[in-house]
């Protein structure tokens, strides 16, 4: 859209000064003979630009003009709120959005406050995923968020881990959250609020019915009540241990000096507790539950033996 180009050309020139017109041209991902055009474009309308030929060239405004034309948009309010995410407004259908945002809240500030925002965009960034973590294929987040911003009702056909696997569930779309990288979506439906993992997600269909969020939700609150749910119904069993003092910082328990420390810890299954012991290596002893003490000591036996050869 030539308007919207228009004012991001001028937001740009207002931002960084001086710019060469294959610079616009870069930025805006037209080209150079476009930028021409809206050059000539602004200088009609009025917008004291002008152009110097040369190595040193390029175009600027008249010393002393700012725009007012920084109202911001519903999509890049939006997408102001995600700049602190790497890829999270793209992931969501927007990231032109976000970049207009960026270049009208910088308009907006004073000289130095401009400055600053840059030197923190140049040397802090976030990462949410971790190292390990490949990033989940969401081809339907874009089209849930879509759901989310309209309160709107879906028809999802969900993947999950016990049998059916495949299920299909009327659900309305109260938030979107983003946690270590990986997209869920909280939703009710007839059993209540439910959570589910957007990358599972096998198709939506947007149904023609508007819904509201039940008085008194709130979507951060009802996160972590999720959260803390979760990590007690996984820690279900507990198992007795001894630890060095690196065992005891590694595993987040306090030594007791600098001696070995015997306490409680609780853990997921033996299962889970027999991959997550072997990590701490000799400085951890199993005491109970016996199970997983035998466990840990048939691996060990195994290990030495495959070793030792």
């Amino acid at each position: 859209m030539r308007a919207s180009r228009l004012v991001a050309l001028l937001l740009l020139l207002q931002n960084r000064g001086r710019m060469t017109a294959r610079q616009l041209a870069e930025e805006l991902e037209v080209s150079v003979r476009t930028v021409y055009r809206d050059v000539e474009a602004l200088g009609a309308a009025g917008i004291p630009l002008y152009g110097a030929a040369g190595h040193a060239g390029g175009y600027r405004l008249v010393d002393g003009y700012r725009t007012r034309l920084t109202g911001l948009t519903a999509a890049e309010a939006q997408a102001a709120f995600l700049a602190a995410l790497p890829g999270t407004a793209a992931d969501l259908g927007l990231g032109e959005a976000l970049a207009a945002a960026q270049l009208k809240l910088r308009a907006a500030l004073p000289a130095d406050l401009r400055e600053h925002a840059g030197r923190i965009q140049e040397r802090f960034l976030l990462d949410a995923p971790g190292w390990y973590g490949g990033t989940d294929r969401t081809p339907h987040l874009a089209a849930v968020a879509a759901a989310v911003w309209a309160r709107r009702a879906v028809l999802l056909r969900y993947r999950r881990w016990r049998a059916p696997e495949e299920i299909e569930r009327r659900v309305q779309p109260y938030g979107l959250v983003l946690k270590a990288g990986r997209w869920y979506l909280v939703a009710g439906g007839p059993s209540g609020i439910r959570t589910y993992r957007v990358d599972q997600i096998l198709g939506l269909d947007s149904l023609d019915e508007e819904f509201a969020v039940p008085d008194g939700f709130d979507l951060a609150a009802h996160w972590q009540d999720h959260l803390a749910g979760f990590r007690a119904r996984l820690h279900t069993s507990e198992a007795l241990v001894r630890l060095t003092p690196e065992g005891a910082r590694r595993l987040g328990v306090t030594p007791a000096g600098d001696g070995w420390t015997e306490t409680r810890v609780p853990i997921e299954s033996i299962d889970h507790a027999h991959g997550e012991f072997l990590r701490l290596g000799a400085d951890i002893e199993v005491l109970a539950p016996a199970e997983l003490r035998d466990r840990i000591a048939g691996t060990v036996r195994t290990l030495a033996a495959r070793y030792g050869r």
